[in-house]
């Protein structure tokens, strides 16, 4: 993402609309609900904190959108962070652009909040998309603490977004992190897992998505989290900027 250009600027409602539909449909094969809208602030800005399910083609944020753009409407400025890799795939930066995908990475989060933005962020990653199955009802964050620097150096409140059984549609053996030190060449594309699945259409896979299994998915939206509060203002600046 170039510098010049400011991030969200890509962001198009118009677009949101035309294919919001089709996004419900995709999210319907997962039975979802939603609860909790009647707690988030009237607007932002704030931070949505959510826990990462279903493998290489998780439905958290799909489930979590649909939802919020029924209840409240697709011009709120809402932003998510999506991993460079998927990003770089061929043909679908500009489209998930329009939705308002952000690459990665507190700057572009920063910018976004500061002009009253919302930013959906899944912080474990990879890492927790792929936990395996024996671990499936747990949240694992990987020990990123990113946000809370985030939330806290822009002084706005954290949303927790808590998602419960999309990770029963996928059968994780591995994360597989161990076969990663062999493919050095997945370095460059900041991937540290190379899951071991079963599940159709392959039966046992190594790194390539399965078709998800039949499974109900959960989201309950909590209270804000405003840690200034919570943690005492204001922490010193020095520390916000490591």
């Amino acid at each position: 993402m170039s510098d010049t250009v400011r991030p969200g600027a890509g962001r198009d409602p118009a677009t949101i609309e035309r294919y919001q539909k089709l996004l419900e449909i995709y999210a319907s094969y997962y039975r979802p609900e939603v609860r909790g809208f009647e707690s988030l602030p009237e607007k932002g800005p704030f931070l949505v904190v959510g826990n990462h399910s279903g493998g290489a083609t998780p439905p958290d944020m799909p489930i979590l959108m649909s939802a919020w753009w029924r209840q409240r409407g697709v011009e709120e400025p809402v932003y998510g962070l999506f991993h460079s890799f998927f990003l770089g795939l061929p043909g679908v930066r500009d489209p998930l652009t329009k939705f308002g995908a952000l690459e990665a990475g507190w700057r572009a989060a920063e910018t976004v909040l500061r002009e009253g933005g919302i930013v959906v962020v899944y912080p474990g990653g990879d890492h927790e998309a792929f936990r395996p199955w024996n671990k499936r009802n747990e949240i694992d964050f990987a020990g990123r603490t990113g946000f809370i620097k985030l939330a806290l150096r822009t002084g706005v409140p954290i949303v927790p977004a808590v998602t419960h059984g999309v990770q029963d549609s996928i059968i994780v053996l591995s994360r597989g992190e161990g076969l990663v030190r062999y493919m050095p060449h997945l370095k460059r594309w900041r991937l540290k897992v190379m899951p071991v699945m079963v599940g159709p259409p392959w039966g046992l896979s190594f790194g390539l998505p399965t078709l998800p299994l039949p499974a109900k998915a959960t989201v309950q939206l909590g209270p804000p989290i405003d840690l200034r509060v919570e943690n005492g203002a204001p922490w010193p600046v020095s520390l916000l900027r490591r």
